[in-house]
């Protein structure tokens, strides 16, 4: 639903916008008519999201590499030549195991893809948004507030993402910028389909006790949804979010602990 939270022709780029917690994020955006520029790693799904949101714009790009990221920026610089907002979306689940069996190439990827991606888009983005204020919006996760066993690589990328997220809104304050992270619980969709199906194999047990260990974790005991993410990102870089910057916000239904899937 339209809630006229934005001034209308902001740019907003979301990066691994074409699907997930992405696109619901961009297409939101979009209904506040915005003008949206996505970029995606995945070629396929960027053709099923132009085709449905023809008025938005797409590079295809791998946003933990320096030469896509300049790559986007590029066509954001030839479509646009301004940006008002940045919602650093990207982020993969990495690996699941105890420390010791963690292999060092997939602590490397998760920690390029979930912390470095971040940095390389708001480096490039800071030049635009101080120019005339605007916002940054971090897709983070509850595991920045408790850790999360077994998930060694993924928690440690999130809680930097909190210190970067602070560490922006301070550096960038002056000059009308906000940076905020949002902190989801699980969110419904095929990447925590994913993780449970790993942890069942792992831990020996069946995918839906696993669901139900997961959703107990959360005082409300059910998954966020993309559209909850993606109204709280419109709220942040919006008129009505004026005021907040330097804030990891949980969209969480309140965790309790992200320790209790160990518990026999």
């Amino acid at each position: 639903m339209k809630t006229e939270l934005m001034q209308r022709g902001s740019v907003v780029l979301v990066t691994a916008g074409a699907s997930g917690i992405g696109r619901a994020i961009a297409e939101q955006f979009l209904a506040q008519d915005c003008a949206v520029h996505v970029c995606d790693i995945d070629e396929s799904a960027i053709r099923e999201f132009s085709e449905a949101n023809p008025n938005a714009t797409a590079t295809q790009a791998d946003v933990s590499l320096v030469a896509d990221v300049d790559r986007v920026f590029d066509d954001i610089e030839s479509r646009y030549a301004r940006l008002d907002v940045l919602v650093n979306n990207a982020g993969i689940a990495g690996p699941t195991g105890n420390i010791e069996d963690i292999d060092p190439a997939d602590w490397d990827r998760t920690i390029a893809v979930n912390l470095g991606a971040n940095f390389l888009c708001s480096r490039k983005a800071a030049r635009y948004l101080k120019r005339n204020g605007g916002s940054i919006v971090n897709v983070s996760s509850n595991a920045a507030f408790t850790g999360c066993p077994g998930r060694t690589p993924y928690a440690a990328s999130k809680w930097a993402i909190s210190g970067m997220t602070k560490t922006l809104a301070m550096e960038l304050g002056r000059f009308g910028v906000r940076v905020n992270a949002i902190c989801p619980c699980s969110v419904e969709g095929d990447r925590i389909d994913a993780v449970i199906s790993r942890d069942a194999k792992r831990l020996k047990k069946t995918e839906a006790d696993i669901r139900g260990i997961y959703q107990r974790q959360s005082s409300l005991r059910r998954f966020v949804t993309a559209g909850d993410v993606a109204n709280m990102a419109v709220f942040l870089a919006s008129e009505s979010g004026r005021y907040v910057s330097g804030q990891a916000i949980g969209v969480d239904g309140h965790t309790e602990s992200l320790s209790n899937w160990l518990d026999d």
